[in-house]
């Protein structure tokens, strides 16, 4: 059984930092193509960063810059270091892994991911 577990959000001021982790049991980390979501009250899930194991990684315009998403194979655990945060980037942000039969490209469409954490609070206040 997978299971993403998300950790590290909270509350900041703007031009802060946050570290979110996600642990992942029962999936075949080793590889395995993985992202981070969020999604605001009212509007639509969106992507934003995804990595396949050893990869090159994709960011949402959006957070390029200040955002770096990394897997850590020994631990199992998926990470987004986020900088200088903005009010905008207030949103629950989800952990997702795709399939063994998913697209091996780190995409950022909601729809290529099967397993989901439960999300994490991340508000930032300006």
């Amino acid at each position: 059984q997978v299971q993403l577990v998300e950790s590290g959000g909270g509350s900041v001021q703007a031009g802060g930092s946050l570290r979110l982790s996600c642990a992942a049991s029962g999936y075949r980390y080793s590889r395995a193509c993985m992202g981070w979501f969020r999604q605001a009250p009212g509007k639509e899930r969106e992507g934003v960063a995804s990595i396949c194991s050893g990869g090159v990684p994709n960011y949402a315009d959006s957070v390029k810059g200040r955002f770096t998403i990394s897997q850590d194979n020994a631990d199992n655990t998926l990470y987004l270091q986020m900088n200088s945060l903005k009010p905008e980037d207030t949103s629950m942000y989800y952990c997702a892994a795709k399939g063994t039969g998913g697209i091996w490209r780190p995409t950022l469409t909601r729809y290529d991911y099967i397993f989901w954490g439960q999300g994490t609070q991340v508000t930032v206040s300006s």
